[in-house]
């Protein structure tokens, strides 16, 4: 059986693109019969830029709902926070640093990209890298899905990994990266990538009006209602490729291709596509956010059962060390 890791950022609330990108992928793998998952929420990841408590836990909330209601099974399955296992990832992260050299830090994208602004940068931002391998290799993960742009990192957890492995003896399983190269980049209202750091996402947990306020928003070009347009260069046809059937999207192709068919006409039908393909998944979030003692339950019921496998992994990491 193999063991599948995926860490996800207590930033805010997934949107659309995380839940096409991500979400609904790796629950797909966690659902297969030769699979176990671990999915975490990284709070203590995300305390490198969020700063305010509470913020943080109805994130947290807001994450762990979301996955919930997109059918992750957490009986078959690990599903817990960082923060509640933190003396294992953070003692495992200490050790770990010590086999980590300066230069490697340096040049991890998540330092590079802002190295600009050093004064911006926390110590907790610069030695990322060695808490996300702590994560990965704490659970013997064989498997970790990436983006393209996590590949370094995933690259630098393997590495410090056997770093330890030849120092102290073989105590780590070295995890492989699982990339999956049909994933598109999910456009936002803009037209560049989904995200929360552009503000252009769209949060398919909205009630409907404030849901097709935002959808109402996606830019589009200046061509009038009665001319022919290029469904090929507009981020309304884009999205609805990605969320209704094949049928609806060759209807919408033809209408775009005819003429007298206007980019709001095109929008309303996104919006119905998005309002009811997530119903079901928008009734389990509300569900969970309007009852967090039962997500509550959910979270410690997985971190008991996490916490068994990171305990066994660090009396191995301090008899190894001569701590025990």
């Amino acid at each position: 059986m193999s063991r599948i890791l995926t860490g996800i950022q207590a930033s805010g609330k997934p949107h659309l693109g995380n839940i096409l990108g991500a979400i609904q992928p790796a629950v797909a793998l966690s659902k297969k019969p030769d699979n176990e998952s671990f999915l975490f929420i990284a709070d203590l990841h995300s305390m490198t830029s969020i700063k305010n408590a509470a913020q943080l836990k109805e994130n947290t909330y807001a994450v762990a709902a979301a996955w919930l209601a997109c059918g992750f099974d957490t009986d078959k399955n690990y599903f817990y926070r960082q923060s509640r296992l933190a003396a294992y990832h953070t003692e495992l992260m200490w050790y770990l640093n010590c086999q980590t050299p300066f230069p490697m830090l340096a040049n991890a994208h998540s330092f590079k990209d802002k190295s600009d602004k050093l004064a911006d940068i926390n110590a907790g931002l610069f030695t990322y890298p060695v808490l996300q391998a702590a994560d990965i290799v704490l659970y013997q993960a064989d498997f970790v899905p990436v983006g393209k742009d996590q590949k370094q990192h995933l690259e630098m957890s393997k590495d410090i990994a056997a770093a330890f492995n030849r120092t102290y003896g073989e105590i780590f399983t070295l995890p492989e990266s699982l990339i999956d190269e049909a994933v598109m980049v999910i456009p936002g209202i803009d037209g560049q990538k989904m995200s929360k750091s552009y503000n252009n996402y769209i949060d398919v947990f909205l009630p409907e009006n404030d849901l097709y306020k935002v959808v109402k928003k996606i830019v589009t070009d200046a061509t009038p209602l009665e001319e022919p347009k290029n469904p090929d260069t507009c981020n309304v046809f884009k999205l609805f490729t990605l969320v209704a059937d094949s049928e609806k999207v060759a209807k919408m192709r033809a209408n775009y291709l005819a003429g007298n068919y206007g980019y709001g006409h095109a929008k309303k039908e996104l919006f119905e596509v998005l309002w009811t393909k997530f119903e079901t998944e928008r009734d389990i979030y509300n569900h969970y956010l309007s009852h967090l003692d039962l997500l509550e339950e959910k979270l410690k019921e997985g971190e008991a059962k996490a916490g068994i496998i990171a305990a066994q992994t660090m009396n191995g990491v301090r008899e190894l060390l001569g701590f025990n």
